[in-house]
């Protein structure tokens, strides 16, 4: 009877080290089937926060949609066959859509309007012009842009009201310097000027007198994160005297700067929510950006769900603050929109853009 046992054991234990030894063999996939991963990006949010307007190519080039956020249908809103159209924002108040896109790959990138009845309108149509949008203004009247139709070479700073069309420079670029942020009152604005791939200096001149304030007196890397909606305060990101960027918050009328936060892993990006209740911090973990999330009225950090293996590329609050799109990717698919809702916690895939016929464990990580 021991010897059958014995035998019995033996038995088991060999299948079990075979069934070990056997390796998982991955499907393989064509060129072909890789080409039909969509691409997406964007993610405004509509003025009743039912819809995100994206940029998808899955029509095989970039155009611009709407997204259902309750059922996740996307509805084409421009049919380009040539041009790629990238989504930026709604108009203020309305379902009226600015997009951005070049003709004939000539990178020279206009703002267009698609009007309620679908008429399409060129927002800066100057033959050579570039053109890039920049905001909203505080009263939600006018859009930012800077544009290059002064002087091939520069970028000037302008406002465009949104009712008669008609613009007006703010600042005139005659330096060759990036245009960061402007605060609410439009009185300061805050500039970079790169000098080697790992050194920038950071600036903030006053429009009305022209001063200037330098905030990069020690050589570092730099990165503009916005003024506070009162104008006193504004953020930057920087790695000067540490291992690993941080979060600062100068104080204008003072100079006094003050660490945010920091930790053992570089902050990326972080800006605050429109009625500044919330801070979105995003540092490189490991080689993929990790999300928190600051409440400011409790001093408390607001609970968010990790997604396996994820990077958050990008982030946009809700003008309610309620709802958070995220764009996501993995190393093992591209990137997709999710939708968080602070109040039920839940996380919300809305897209799918890797080819369902690939499964994405088949791929290296």
């Amino acid at each position: 009877m021991n010897k059958i046992k014995t035998y019995f054991v033996l038995i088991t234990l060999f299948l079990f080290i075979a069934s070990c030894t056997q390796t998982y063999k991955p499907t393989k996939y064509s060129i072909e089937q890789f080409y039909q991963n969509n691409r997406i990006g964007g993610g405004a949010f509509s003025e009743d926060e039912t819809k995100l307007l994206v940029s998808s190519d899955e029509s095989g080039i970039f155009n611009v949609y709407e997204l259902d956020i309750a059922s996740g249908e996307k509805t084409q809103k421009t049919f380009s066959e040539k041009e790629s159209f990238f989504a930026i924002d709604y108009l203020p108040g309305t379902n009226q859509i600015l997009y951005s896109a070049d003709k004939g790959g000539d990178e020279l990138n206009h703002i267009y309007l698609i009007n309620e009845d679908g008429a399409t309108i060129d927002l800066t149509p100057g033959e050579k012009e570039k053109a890039s949008f920049a905001g909203w203004s505080k009263d939600k009247k006018s859009m930012y842009f800077t544009s290059n139709r002064r002087n091939p070479q520069f970028f000037d700073f302008y406002k465009m009201n949104i009712e008669t069309w008609k613009s007006e420079m703010l600042y005139q670029n005659d330096n060759g310097i990036n245009i960061s942020n402007i605060s609410e009152d439009e009185t300061w604005f805050a500039f970079s000027q790169t000098i080697t791939t790992s050194e920038n200096k950071l600036f903030l001149t006053n429009r009305i007198d022209n001063s200037t304030i330098e905030l990069s007196e020690e050589s570092g890397s730099y990165n503009a994160s916005g003024f506070s909606k009162d104008n006193k305060y504004f953020f930057f990101i920087t790695d000067v005297d540490k291992e690993f960027s941080y979060l600062v918050k100068y104080k204008i009328e003072t100079g006094e700067k003050e660490v945010l936060f920091e930790t053992n892993w570089d902050v990326m990006y972080s800006y605050l929510s429109e009625n500044e209740r919330y801070r979105v911090i995003a540092i490189n973990e490991d080689g993929k950006n990790t999300l928190f999330i600051k409440d400011l009225e409790n001093n408390s950090d607001v609970y968010f769900p990790k997604v396996l293996d994820g990077d958050i590329k990008a982030v946009s609050f809700s003008e309610s603050e309620e709802k958070i799109r995220l764009t996501i990717g993995t190393s093992k698919s591209p990137n997709d929109i999710y939708v968080y809702n602070i109040g039920n916690k839940e996380l919300k895939k809305l897209t799918e853009t890797l080819n369902p016929e690939i499964n994405a464990n088949d791929m290296v990580a």
